[in-house]
């Protein structure tokens, strides 16, 4: 960055001198343009305040707003600092438009569960929305989005989603998975790919009904666009090109691996979809992909239907990103996790083995009776906090928010961090404790501050699905391994690698040993 500064203020002072030389005409022109440039942000800025009274925060500069004043390598850590001078509801300036951040449990619930409807916008998401030109789940907004949810969820439900139906498939991944861990022969090894695989097939099996092997290629490669776009988006240098979209995105940069491996990810969704359309069944649709199709040809005489290829190869993406990446890197991490505090994993494993013994594959009717087992699970997606501050939000409408008027289409950024991390209800929160989760009688205790999934209107929608993957998923492989480390547990560093978009945990290999 420092590089292109210089060329760009080398190219400036060349263009000065010349205007110089050539007369002071046209030198009074471009110091008047220069000025204008710098003016217009703070005119955006005043005119955005005139609408409204935003939150207080510190004062943006021009065209860059607050980004000297945040460290984009911890956001996080720049929040809580602002959060102490202007109070739980602030604003910041990512380049020059506002946004309004909440921090702290009360802040947060008030707009998300409380005042869910117009705080239910999606907010810009700059370096995806270029690709998903405002289709799918995650990042559309209005009536595609609420129309596109509703269908997906029925759908879904159709497909067994929180009933037994999915249970045994993910039963039966589970114990795939535990025969690929059971092949590593107790040797150090990755965990990466393997745990990425179990959770990738449940969602395979969902949209077009079918799983693949764990050695098969297409799969592995599928699986590796994940989490190298998981690893980018959460990168120092999505949150630039975010904040100077115009600017950044015709830099060199890890920008364009990301759109080159959605783009071959989008090529292996549509050779799904064409192979359905061959052998659709009106009369028996396999799977999500058949719902869509035959919800496409029935609307296609509506002009206005939201139920097109475009929209359907997104949210296709959208359930693969979500419902792959975020568990699989959550049971890594968890797994770094259990490794650094071998006595909170082998109680874990004594539950399992009272409850479950060592012959039967653990269900979900066993949580219930695990309550050790569900703190920790708990826990771990507490303790790493893996979408720190969610996906923005934007305001659906002119609100009142406490003692504040938020203009419609205002950014909003949901601190999950300042409520997971809360230290009245999680005492010690840097620690990694499942009695967070245990009431003084050893039962499990749910809390309100839960908020790993998010909340209201914009929540995960696979939230079900993903908590019963981690609970089945975890407890199989603890029923038939130890963990075992390959330096002392009190060496193994916790820390992400990095933290955007998503908390990543640093590499690390280990050993599944055969209990």
């Amino acid at each position: 960055m420092i590089s292109l500064h210089l060329v760009f203020i080398k190219f400036l002072d060349s263009k000065l001198s010349t205007a110089f030389r050539e007369s002071t005409a046209m030198d009074l022109f471009i110091v008047l343009v220069i000025c204008l440039s710098c003016l217009i942000p703070f005119f955006l800025w005043n005119c955005n305040r005139a609408k409204g009274k935003l939150p207080p925060g510190p004062t943006p500069l021009p065209i860059i707003g607050n980004i000297l004043q945040i460290n984009i390598k911890n956001i996080n850590k720049s929040l809580s600092k602002l959060a102490e001078s202007y109070g739980p509801v602030f604003t910041v300036y990512f380049g020059m438009k506002p946004t309004v951040v909440l921090y702290g449990y009360e802040a947060v619930k008030e707009a998300l569960i409380d005042r869910g409807e117009a705080f239910s916008g999606r907010g810009p998401f700059p370096v995806v929305d270029w690709i998903n030109r405002g289709f799918g789940i995650i990042f559309s907004n209005g009536e595609r989005w609420k129309l596109t949810r509703r269908f997906s969820i029925t759908i879904l439900r159709k497909m067994g989603m929180g009933k037994k139906t999915i249970e045994d498939r993910i039963q039966e991944e589970a114990l795939c998975l535990v025969e690929a861990l059971k092949k590593t022969n107790a040797s150090p090894c990755d965990p990466a790919f393997l745990l990425g695989c179990a959770p990738c097939n449940v969602i395979c099996s969902i949209i077009f009904q079918n799983r693949f092997e764990y050695d098969d290629k297409t799969f592995l490669t599928l699986i590796e666009y994940f989490q190298e776009n998981f690893l980018i988006l959460s990168t120092s240098w999505i949150q630039l090109y975010n904040a100077f979209p115009l600017l950044i995105h015709y830099l060199p940069g890890s920008h364009h691996v990301l759109f080159k491996n959605i783009a071959k990810q989008f090529e292996f969704i549509m050779e799904k979809i064409q192979e359905h359309q061959e052998s659709l069944d009106f009369n028996n649709p396999r799977d999500f992909i058949d719902y869509f199709l035959i919800k496409i040809e029935k609307e296609k005489h509506n002009k206005q239907t939201e139920f097109t290829m475009d929209n359907l190869i997104i949210t296709i993406w959208d359930m693969f990103g979500a419902g792959t990446e975020t568990t699989s890197t959550t049971l890594r991490y968890g797994f770094l996790v259990l490794l650094k505090y071998p006595e909170i994993t082998a109680k874990v494993q004594e539950e399992i083995h009272r409850v479950v013994g060592r012959h039967r594959s653990p269900c979900m009717q066993d949580r219930s009776r695990m309550p050790y087992t569900d703190a920790v699970v708990h826990e771990i997606q507490r303790y790493i906090d893996l979408i720190p501050n969610g996906l923005p939000h934007a305001v659906t409408q002119d609100i009142k928010f406490r003692e504040y008027l938020i203009p419609k289409g205002t950014v909003i950024l949901t601190s999950l961090t300042s409520v997971l991390q809360d230290d009245k209800e999680f005492p010690n929160p840097d620690r990694f404790d499942p009695g967070h989760f245990l009431d003084e009688s050893g039962n499990f205790k749910k809390s309100d501050y839960f908020m790993a999934f998010s909340a209201g209107k914009r929540a995960c929608l696979g939230e079900g699905l993903a908590r019963m993957e981690l609970f089945l998923l975890l407890t199989n492989i603890l029923q038939h391994f130890t963990l075992k480390p390959l330096v002392d547990p009190k060496d193994i560093d916790t820390t992400p690698k990095v933290s955007g978009l998503g908390a990543m945990p640093p590499f690390f290999k280990l050993c599944f040993v055969p209990v």
